[in-house]
């Protein structure tokens, strides 16, 4: 189980195509930012349009996740990006339009290929072996990492060096770049269930709703940091540190989020998924609170690099818990849905720092984004475990006497080894 099983053309292939697919929403809120920056009220004009792509995201992606079929997906992928590709040249072309259009236009773009990192995600399982799942989803956290560092340095650069609009046709350009390499890839993937005739033919609906602890976990672990990087200027400012350090700052966090991503796809980590969960948003809680109270600048970068490392392991877990309680026909929805979740965490984090810095210093605002994360945690740990009592009891009441009985953890997958075949 190394990093050789994810080395391939194809899989080469899917990352190529993933850049052009996600860089672009890398690029949309701060392009958006920079579109309508020198019209009256610029700043809060381009927050409201951005407002609009993500909530676009939001709706997008479990709508659209749940209707992909598994195994001929790839017209329905290349059908939203090619969509999201003319919102984004729509944005670009028409920079001087009403700004209801311009919010009509980004929320296009976000909605209509929401459910591409779903499919992405579930395209890059089917191109390695099961025991290599966990190193691909590594593999995919450090490529989601290079993206969101480089991209905010690339929008800045051709917005104030070019101009506003040359980012949002770059992103389209890009897009409509990722639909071509569709053709390279399988059509979908496999939907072999190994689950059981009830589950298995249960409804996607009620399946993704039985795994929400799953969402409000990831969802609250992409929120903390979400609240650390928005309150991250003001923060610097309440500690006299200027406020430029913030680009470095989280350029760092970044660093970190790939090597943690390199780091968990070493080796087999022990306990429970949801164990692991919890452990690793409770240690990122506790440096993400450290950011919020250390006055300098080299502590400050040093705990937002090691929240950032905490942070994808964190996310890495989180899918392969839903690889865990999702059938292969259900995945691509249940990523989908994961995605959104955390959207909603990023928006819910990002209006509670707006009304607490109103109010209170940005350290104490950060704290209070800490304290909810916990109570989040908290009830996603609880629902899983709940969760995995239900499936135990229904075991023991099913299987007969010898039969091997799934463990606490919930349903095996694929052949009855849990994600990283430990067992």
């Amino acid at each position: 189980m190394t990093y050789r099983d994810v080395a391939s053309k194809q899989v080469l292939v899917w990352a190529c195509t993933s850049v052009g697919a996600r860089m672009p929403v890398a690029m949309a809120p701060l392009a958006l930012v920079f579109l309508v920056r020198e019209r009256p009220g610029g700043y809060a004009l381009g927050a409201a349009i951005a407002a609009a792509y993500v909530i676009g995201e939001i709706v997008g992606a479990p709508v659209l996740g749940m209707r992909l079929r598994p195994e001929h997906a790839r017209p329905q992928l290349a059908g939203g990006l090619t969509v999201g590709a003319a919102g984004f040249a729509g944005l670009g072309a028409f920079p001087d339009a009403h700004a209801v259009v311009l919010a009509a236009l980004a929320f296009l773009a976000g909605a209509a290929p929401a459910a591409a990192t779903g499919g992405l995600r579930s395209l890059l399982t089917e191109l390695v072996p099961e025991r290599a799942v966990a190193q691909a989803l590594s593999t995919e956290s450090m490529l989601n990492s290079g993206i969101w560092a480089v991209s905010p340095v690339a929008v800045a650069g051709l917005a104030l060096g070019v101009a506003p609009y040359v980012p949002l046709l770059l992103a389209a350009a890009l897009m409509a770049s990722s639909v071509g390499g569709l053709w390279l890839l399988p059509a979908g993937w496999a939907t072999d269930d190994a689950l059981g005739g009830e589950r298995a033919g249960g409804s996607v609906f009620r399946l993704l709703t039985d795994a929400w602890p799953v969402y409000v976990t990831g969802a609250a672990s992409l929120g903390l940091l979400g609240l650390a990087e928005l309150v991250l200027p003001a923060l610097l400012e309440q500690r006299g540190i200027a406020v430029g350090w913030s680009g470095p700052l989280l350029a760092g966090l970044a660093v970190g989020a790939g090597l943690g991503a390199f780091l968990y796809g070493l080796r087999s980590w022990p306990g429970r998924l949801r164990t692991r969960s919890i452990v690793l948003m409770c240690v990122l809680s506790v440096f993400v609170t450290l950011a919020a109270l250390i006055p300098n600048t080299a502590g400050i970068a040093a705990a937002l690099a090691v929240g950032g490392l905490v942070q994808s392991g964190a996310l890495i877990t989180r899918n392969l818990s839903l690889r865990e309680v999702l059938p292969p026909s259900a995945l691509a929805a249940g990523y989908s849905v994961m995605y959104a979740a955390a959207g909603v965490g990023y928006a819910v984090t990002g209006s509670l720092a707006g009304g607490l810095l109103k109010v209170t210093a940005p350290s104490n605002a950060i704290l209070a984004g800490v304290g909810l994360t916990l109570l989040l945690t908290a009830v996603g740990w609880w629902g899983e475990v709940r969760r995995a009592g239900r499936s135990a009891q229904g075991a023991d009441l099913v299987v007969a006497p010898g039969s091997a009985v799934p463990g606490p953890e919930g349903a095996a997958i694929r052949g009855g080894r849990d994600p990283e075949c430990r067992l």
